[in-house]
This record gives C-alpha cells, sequence and structure tokens, in this order.
C-alpha cells in the first residue's frame, strides 16, 4: 500500500515563489512541514492504495481528466486556519468547486475512494505555505505580517496531478492532462 493525493499544480514560476515562501518560514519561522511536497490545490485528500493496482488507479484518473476542460485558477493573497496553518488564498470560483466535487464522486463511484472528512464540510481550496507544524506562538509572530501581505496570480490548471509519498515526501508520480480545446 502506499499513500497518494490529487492535486492541481500552478505553473513552474508560482511554484517557485510558493517555495520561496516556503523557505522563508522554515527559516524565520521553524515550519518547515509544507517544504514536504510541492506548492499544490488539493483536490482529494491522502487516501492508501494497493500497489498493484495503480494501473487502475491511473486509467480511472487518465478518464476522469479527459472528460475536464482546462480551469482559470486565481491565487489572492493569504489566509489561514488559525492557529497553526497559513495558505495562499485560492479563489472559489464555480468551476474549481465543480471539478473537484466531481472528482471525489468519480473517485467514489469507481474505484471506492471516499474522504470521510471531506464529505462534511465545504471544500476550501488553499495552497499551504506554513504547516501544522508551525507553533502556536509562531503563528501569532508570523500571521500579522502575511494577513495583509499582496499577492495576485492567475494561471490555467491543465492537468490532474498524482503524488505519491516516500515515507519523507510528496512526489508526483503521474500527470493527466484534461481534454485540449484544439481536439
Amino acid at each position: 500500500m502506499s499513500r497518494f493525493f490529487i492535486a492541481l499544480l500552478p505553473t513552474q514560476d508560482i511554484q517557485d515563489y510558493a517555495n520561496q515562501i516556503k523557505q522563508y518560514f522554515a527559516e524565520q519561522y521553524a515550519s518547515k512541514g509544507a517544504q514536504k511536497s510541492p506548492p499544490h490545490i488539493t483536490l482529494q485528500p491522502p487516501f492508501e492504495w494497493a500497489d498493484d493496482k495503480l494501473p487502475l488507479l491511473k486509467a480511472c484518473l487518465r478518464q476522469f481528466a479527459s472528460g475536464q476542460k482546462s480551469i482559470p485558477v486565481t491565487l489572492n493573497g493569504f489566509s489561514a486556519f488559525a492557529p497553526r496553518v497559513i495558505y495562499i488564498n485560492v479563489d472559489r470560483s464555480q468551476a474549481l468547486l465543480t471539478l473537484q466535487a466531481d472528482l471525489m464522486a468519480y473517485a467514489e463511484s469507481n474505484l471506492g475512494i471516499v474522504d470521510e472528512v471531506g464529505k462534511t464540510r465545504p471544500f476550501a481550496p488553499h495552497m499551504t505555505v506554513a504547516f501544522r507544524d508551525l507553533t502556536k506562538q509562531n503563528f501569532k509572530a508570523a500571521w500579522p505580517e502575511f494577513e495583509n501581505r499582496q499577492l495576485y496570480f492567475e494561471f490555467t490548471a491543465e492537468k490532474l496531478t498524482l503524488l505519491i509519498h516516500d515515507g519523507r515526501r510528496w512526489n508526483i508520480k503521474s500527470e493527466f492532462a484534461f481534454l485540449s480545446y484544439g481536439s
């Protein structure tokens, strides 16, 4: 069994920017947890999956992604899940909310992957830069610095990314392109 999750990854320039902020939190506030994965917007939280059934998982994700259109994503400022997590805010567009809900439903009906916690609360798209290893004291110190900090990026999400945990960090396992407008 391996641990996986499914996410949208921003363009490389946005990843580089987010990684600089993660590095800042590691150096200034001793929060290194967010560095254990590439900058991402989680669509399907971590789940266990049998390694010998990986081809089935990939085939299903490829089929799902091939029926999706690229969606615009806007990153706008910072927000927090107080008192431990600080993140880049992702605007809750209808396209993003629909993609996430459709993926969750598809994963449950086709793969038996169910996120019980996710069913009890609304989807809150975000890109974590300071993780749960941020102490409450350091959160109180860092939040005023980021609360009103300006940040604005737009990118087009054109694929789903499947990430796998290697025991230390999350790595990209596979990517599944959305339906392109040209075809």
